[in-house]
């Protein structure tokens, strides 16, 4: 085995060494709107379940040297997001909202994704997704870096309405297949879903 201490490599290096282990990552789409009514949207994958009561996800927002981007931004700005969750049919467009846009343009612009009004909060969704999770901001931590540069915006949302595509729900449960999510793994790689298996959990 191969032992390494974080303290004696680069950011860049743990970074390499975390993306690569912590795999596959579920791809949150994020959807937020800028103080001047821009819609952002873009995709990250440092995103997981916190609670179900109430319902909160975690989406940490990496920042550039030591600036907040635009979906922590707007996020804290507004207190709104929306999280949809990629499916294998619309990953190509959602990395493509990946680029890097002046907070004036929106990157929805560069696709043929459809905004669609969201049913609790002023923030809109997009149609294509399957699952789409309408959020309120429930707290906001920032983490990492220094205090004059902090590396992280850890953002803590609360869901206050699911939108299903009914094509994959079925008595409360949604069909992991018929979802067919994609997920991240290090590089420019990303995964389906694959092979599943069953282990029943102990009583």
């Amino acid at each position: 085995m191969i032992s390494i201490d974080p303290a004696v490599q680069s950011e860049r290096d743990s970074y390499k060494l975390l993306i690569g282990s912590v795999i596959p990552r579920p791809i949150a789409f994020v959807t937020t709107l800028s103080e001047k009514g821009v819609l952002n949207a873009a995709p990250f994958s440092y995103f997981s379940i916190v609670s179900s009561s109430p319902p909160l996800l975690s989406v940490a927002v990496q920042r550039k040297n030591g600036e907040a981007k635009d979906t922590a931004r707007n996020a804290m700005a507004r207190g709104e997001m929306v999280i949809h969750i990629v499916d294998e049919s619309m990953v190509a467009a959602v990395n493509e909202t990946a680029a890097n846009l002046p907070p004036e343009e929106s990157e929805i612009a560069l696709t043929r994704l459809t905004p669609i009004a969201s049913e609790a909060v002023a923030v809109p969704g997009i149609r294509e997704a399957k699952v789409r999770m309408e959020c309120v901001l429930d707290q906001s931590v920032t983490l990492g870096g220094t205090e004059e540069a902090p590396a992280t915006d850890l953002l803590i949302a609360r869901v206050v309405r699911f939108v299903i595509d009914d094509e994959i729900y079925e008595n409360g449960h949604i069909d992991p297949v018929r979802l067919n999510p994609a997920s991240r793994l290090a590089g420019s790689f990303y995964a389906r879903l694959g092979k599943r298996f069953e282990i029943e959990r102990p009583q």
